[in-house]
Parts: structure tokens; C-alpha cells; sequence
């Protein structure tokens, strides 16, 4: 079995590798490297935005809440589409178009020439929150990946996980932005197949709708989205639904995306087809989570393994081997898109502002590419010692990253008094209260999601810290 699966990852990973090789020559600044030069069509940004999104998260650990929850976890995968909606709506044009006319390539960079911030504080704050969050996001992929490998090849996890390593830097290294960009369309929609397939194709095998519905009752698994109307039942959907939705307005990996279409007109047929992947992507994930509960009747080991296990026993060796490089392609999407992001925060943020402002774009393509690798290297670290699950670690991150930028994106594409003593408090405070809520949470009786009191706070703070040092910038313009 282990030649046969071999062989299937082998040629499909040619493939993508010879998508690497030839958009290499594309890349000749680090205008190209990072975004792209501007010039995505509109297929390409909607694929690269959404298949960047959606790690092994959705293979793995979204499907294993529906399995150990039942559908009412559902609303974690309501909100991210209701949110990614608004994302296109409210973020897309306008960033697209602020960040060619204050000429920026990254998030920091842009807050800094919008809030014309001079210090480079921002360009810091950013920096350091991005790296944090982020290497717990990229781990979350590794844990992923050394999972699948472990379970498809009988590898030692830590050797999983290096292959992991081995697997991302290659893509990011040779290519950049538009690379990512077209292994991401190809791989997106070789994913969203894969994951609509498996679970119709399974499902008459466990006695269809009739066998999962009585499966579930045994196990006391609502199928329902509305299993009470009960003031905690809508605590706890608000709680799943803007807890996971309101992260999508400060996701770098995915934000920035939007700034490198070529045609601002374009977003719309953008927003239309990447919805579309999502929703069919997001519902399939969930039938594979309720085919689990009547696959895995008696249980399961490891519920975010469940797509692997359920591809393992009803495929022939080449196939499973085949069908399993769509968990591979989903985090190695989310992965060298999170790994780029950093390394571009490590040329534009440290490098280019801190220590060699005249730096050539050649130099700064360098000192990218070798941010990548140095990322890779500390995510490793962290998915080795294995501290927690996919869903949680992405949960972490992603409620990090969204408290930190979240609010301040908002308000400085949509609010003229904004200031950087605000732009300050926002970045550190909404990662700090969203990094240490899990432990201070403990505390109440119902679980509050981070991203909400990080990113309420980030906010207010923004604001009220704008409001009240007004007078500062006034008095310095004056």
C-alpha cells in the first residue's frame, strides 16, 4: 500500500513542483515576490484568497467537531461565511485601492503610511504580533501534515512533521506570491472535488441519512441547529459564529490577497466565485463529519482523523493516496501563504526599516527568501512537542491575528480619526487579551470565545486612545 500511496503523492507533487519552476523568472523584485506586482486575475485572487484560508482545518479538525458535536457545530462554519462575505464587501475594494496609493505591500506598512507613524512602533507591534500568532497558525499545518504521514506512510511523527517542512519551503522559495497564487487555484479546486466526493460517495455504504440519524441518537449528537432556543444556546451560536467570523478582517494571509488583483471592477466576479467554493467546500465538510458518526459507530480514536480513516478503508492504495494529497494540498495553501506573509513582515517590517532602509530589491528578495526558512524552522519547534489539537492551535491563532489587526483595519479604512497612539493600543491589546483569554476563561461558566473581548477591546481602545490624543497630532501638524 505504502508504494502505491508513494507513487500518488510523488506525481502529484511533480506537478505542483513544475508549477513552482516555471513561474520562478516572474519573480525579480520583491514587489513580485510579495504580492504579486498587482496583476492577479480575478479567478486567481478569489482561489488563492479562499484555498489559503482553509488549512487542514478543514479536513481534520472542522469535520471532527460535527463527529463529536453533532450539526449545531455547524455555526462555526456559518459565521466564517457570513464574515468572509462581509470581508469582500467591506475590505476588498478598499484596500486594494489604499494600499497602491500609499504604495504598501504588507499590512504594517500600510498602517504606518496611513497613520503616518514615523516611529516604526506600528511596523514593531506588527511585527511581533504576526510572529507569534502565525507560528502557532503554521504549526497547527505541521501537526496536520505529520499526522497524515504518520497515518498514510506509518512514519515517525517528528519525521512527518520535517516532511512537512521539506514539502512547504520549496513552493515559497522558487515562486512567491504568484506562484502560491496558481498552485492555489489548481489546488483549490482539486480540494473542494475531493471533499464533495468522498463523503456522497461513503454515504450509501453507512445506510445513508436513516442510519446517521439513528447513530447520532445513540450517542446523543444533536442534528440540529437549533437544538433549544434557550438564552445559552444563542450565547453559544453567537459565541461559534462571530468567535471564528469576525477573525476573517485580520487575516494577512488572506487580506492580502485582495491587494494583489489587477482590476479593483474585478472583485465582485471574485467575491461571487470564491463564495461559491466556500460554501460547497464548508458543506462537504460537514456531511463528512455526520457520515463519520454512522461510519465510526463505535467509536474513533482520533476524531480529526476521521476523513483519513474513512478514505483509508473504502479506496485502493493509489487512490487513497491520491484523494489524501487534497489534506496535503489544503495545508500546504493555508501554510506557504502564512509563511510568505511572515517573510514579507520580516523584509518590509525588520530589515528594509530597521537596518538597511537603501536596500535593492534584489537584496530584500533574499532576505525574503530566507525569512521563509527561518520561519519554517521555529513552527517546527512548536509542532513537535504536539501541545494541542488542530482545531484549538487555529482557533488560538486565528482569534489572535483577527483581534490584533481586525479593528484597526476596519477603522482605518472607514474612519478619518483614527491616529497611531490608538493604531498602538488596538495591535497590542486585542493579541495580548486574545493570547492570554483561554486561561482567564477558565473562570466563567460558559466558554467566551477569545476573538470576542480581543477584538471588542482592540476596538474601543483604538478609539477612545485616538479620541483622547487628538490634540497630540493637531498640535504636531500645527
Amino acid at each position: 500500500m505504502h508504494i502505491y500511496a508513494l507513487l500518488a503523492v510523488l506525481c502529484y507533487f511533480t506537478l505542483l513542483l513544475t508549477i513552482g519552476i516555471l513561474s520562478y523568472r516572474r519573480h525579480l523584485t520583491s514587489t513580485d515576490f510579495i504580492i504579486g506586482n498587482r496583476s492577479m486575475g480575478y479567478w486567481l485572487t478569489a482561489l488563492a484568497a479562499h484555498a489559503s484560508d482553509m488549512s487542514s482545518w478543514l479536513f481534520m479538525g472542522y469535520p471532527a467537531v460535527i463527529l463529536t458535536g453533532g450539526l449545531f457545530g455547524m455555526w462555526s462554519a456559518v459565521g466564517l461565511v457570513l464574515f468572509m462575505f462581509l470581508n469582500w464587501q467591506l475590505i476588498a475594494p478598499k484596500i486594494r485601492i489604499a494600499t497602491e496609493q500609499y504604495n504598501s505591500l504588507t499590512f504594517s506598512s500600510f498602517f504606518e503610511s496611513r497613520l503616518a507613524d514615523t516611529s516604526g512602533m506600528i511596523r514593531v507591534f506588527t511585527a511581533i504580533m504576526s510572529l507569534f500568532f502565525y507560528t502557532i497558525y503554521i504549526s497547527s499545518g505541521l501537526v496536520g501534515l505529520g499526522l497524515l504521514l504518520e497515518n498514510l506512510f506509518n512514519l515517525e511523527y517528528s519525521i512527518g512533521i520535517f516532511v512537512g517542512i521539506l514539502i512547504v519551503i520549496p513552493y515559497v522559495f522558487t515562486g512567491g506570491y504568484t506562484t502560491l497564487a496558481w498552485i492555489d487555484l489548481f489546488q483549490g479546486i482539486f480540494l473542494m472535488c475531493v471533499i464533495i466526493f468522498v463523503p456522497f460517495y461513503i454515504l450509501p455504504k453507512v445506510g445513508g441519512w436513516a442510519m446517521i440519524s439513528k447513530a447520532a441518537q445513540v450517542h446523543h449528537l444533536p442534528l440540529s441547529l437549533f437544538p433549544s432556543f434557550s438564552a445559552k444556546t444563542w450565547l453559544e451560536i453567537l459565541g461559534m459564529t462571530a468567535g471564528w467570523g469576525l477573525g476573517y478582517f485580520g487575516q494577512p494571509h488572506i487580506v492580502t490577497k485582495f491587494m494583489g488583483i489587477r482590476n479593483v471592477a474585478e472583485i465582485a466576479k471574485s467575491k461571487l466565485i470564491g463564495m461559491t467554493w466556500m460554501v460547497l467546500s464548508l458543506g462537504a465538510a460537514t456531511i463528512v463529519g455526520l457520515v463519520g458518526i454512522a461510519y465510526f459507530n463505535q467509536g474513533i480514536n482520533d476524531p480529526e482523523q476521521v476523513f483519513i480513516e474513512m478514505v483509508r478503508d473504502s479506496f485502493p492504495s493509489f487512490f487513497v493516496g491520491f484523494i489524501l494529497c487534497a489534506v496535503l494540498a489544503a495545508t500546504i495553501n493555508a501554510m506557504s501563504s502564512q509563511v510568505l506573509v511572515l517573510s514579507s513582515s520580516i523584509t518590509e517590517d525588520f530589515y528594509k526599516r530597521i537596518f538597511h532602509k537603501t536596500a535593492s530589491s534584489r537584496e530584500l528578495l533574499v532576505v525574503a527568501r530566507f525569512g521563509v526558512v527561518a520561519v519554517a524552522l521555529v513552527a517546527f519547534f512548536i509542532a513537535f512537542n504536539k501541545i494541542s489539537t488542530i482545531y484549538s492551535l487555529v482557533l488560538y491563532a486565528w482569534s489572535g491575528l483577527g483581534s490584533s489587526f481586525g479593528p484597526l483595519l476596519l477603522l482605518s479604512l472607514y474612519s478619518k480619526h483614527v491616529n497611531k497612539y490608538g493604531a498602538w493600543c488596538g495591535i497590542l491589546s486585542g493579541g495580548i487579551v486574545a493570547g492570554l483569554w483561554p486561561f482567564v476563561n477558565k473562570l466563567f461558566s460558559i466558554a467566551i470565545p477569545s476573538m470576542l473581548p480581543g477584538f471588542t477591546i482592540s476596538f474601543l481602545l483604538i478609539v477612545i486612545v485616538s479620541r483622547l490624543t487628538e490634540h497630540k497630532i493637531v498640535k504636531k501638524l500645527g
